[in-house]
């Protein structure tokens, strides 16, 4: 399966974890950042190869701190619904029918904005993209999922606005350094959206092992965010994988892991794509799906990301035809939507390959 015949570029992927401020050109932010006054670390020609150098440390802890200045150029109405836009642009044109913008509305209240306008102003931008996706000829359908953050207190505006599911918001997720911050701190937001049945995914399984994954399931996680290190609850002898209680209990429940393989590496799960667990988890039969996390931390793009899965595992169409359809039904729209979005967009786009 070559480059040329996959054309991997026009192929229908789906978005599940992308974080709105880790999705910004590089330009916005250097344009934005002399309009606010911002002083940026790099000039605006390197500015996205400071971005990429910084995050590539092997360590999450120091990928986080590269959000200082995306979140820095998202404090008024007009940056953020302009992000948003932009996120749908380059998203759309990347191939992508479906995606998710998460991000914590807590952090975009520096200029005046209130959590609900900032939220409002992300719905807007994102119906502005849609609009000129569907201009462009590449139709794309927009949600955002409004995130609290780990090491933060829980912000029941910030849930409420899940429940209410106004500005295309679609559900909820929890984000922010994972280790020592477990899901059981927001145990009050998870019981509210459980009563409310508002749709939530947790960051698990990434800067911290299973117990952190159990504690996102505990809560009652839909999705996992990343999740890949349930591989640490799986071992192997001479009559095969044994999974351990965590494991068999996301593989049994079908519970979506939300991967994405550069950002992994960035944040040292893995040394190289060989190596990520995404091969072994799909192999097991794990609900795998294709993310990019941060386009611009990782300089990649949901194309490329599927590129490196191709040349590392040998995936040929039905397997990335599997990839996009599980995440399309793992998406928080409704089921009708899900099956349409699979049977006139995915399914006809992978005929005769």
């Amino acid at each position: 399966m070559t480059t040329a015949d996959r054309a991997i570029g026009r192929l229908p992927k789906v978005a599940l974890h992308d974080h709105l401020d880790g999705g910004l050109r590089a330009a916005t932010v250097a344009e934005l950042a002399a309009e606010a006054g911002h002083p940026l670390p790099a000039p605006g020609g390197a500015l996205g190869d400071w971005f990429f150098d910084a995050a590539d440390s092997g360590s999450l802890v120091r990928y986080l701190t590269t959000f200082e200045h995306t979140i820095a150029v998202m404090q008024t109405a007009d940056q953020l619904r302009r992000v948003a836009r932009e996120w749908v642009e380059d998203l759309a044109a990347d191939g992508v029918v479906y995606g998710e913008a998460r991000w914590a509305p807590e952090q975009h209240t520096r200029g005046g904005l209130s959590i609900p306008d900032a939220v409002a102003a992300v719905g807007a931008g994102l119906a502005d993209g849609m609009a000129a996706a569907e201009a462009a000829g590449t139709p794309f359908v927009a949600r955002q999922l409004v995130t609290s953050l780990r090491h933060t207190p829980p912000n029941p505006e910030v849930v409420e606005l899940a429940v209410a599911g106004e500005h295309l918001v679609a559900g909820f997720d929890l984000a922010g350094p994972e280790d020592g911050f477990g899901a059981e701190l927001h145990a009050a937001s998870f019981a509210r959206l459980r009563e409310t049945f508002t749709p939530f995914t947790v960051h698990a399984g990434e800067a911290a092992g299973v117990a952190s994954i159990a504690g996102a399931l505990h809560v009652g996680a839909l999705r996992l965010g990343h999740g890949v290190r349930v591989v640490e609850d799986i071992t192997r002898d001479a009559s095969g994988y044994r999974l351990g209680p965590v494991a068999r209990w996301v593989l049994d429940r079908r519970i979506p892991l939300e991967v994405s393989p550069s950002s992994n590496l960035q944040t040292g799960i893995c040394g190289t794509v060989t190596e990520h667990p995404f091969g072994l988890l799909e192999r097991l039969g794990f609900v795998v799906t294709v993310n990019c996390d941060n386009r611009l931390m990782s300089r990649t793009s949901y194309t490329r990301e599927t590129e490196l899965l191709v040349e590392a595992f040998g995936y040929g169409p039905a397997d990335l035809e599997r990839f996009a359809t599980d995440a399309a039904r793992a998406a928080f729209l409704p089921h009708e939507e899900r099956e349409r979005l699979v049977a006139e967009v995915i399914a006809p786009a992978y005929e005769g390959l």
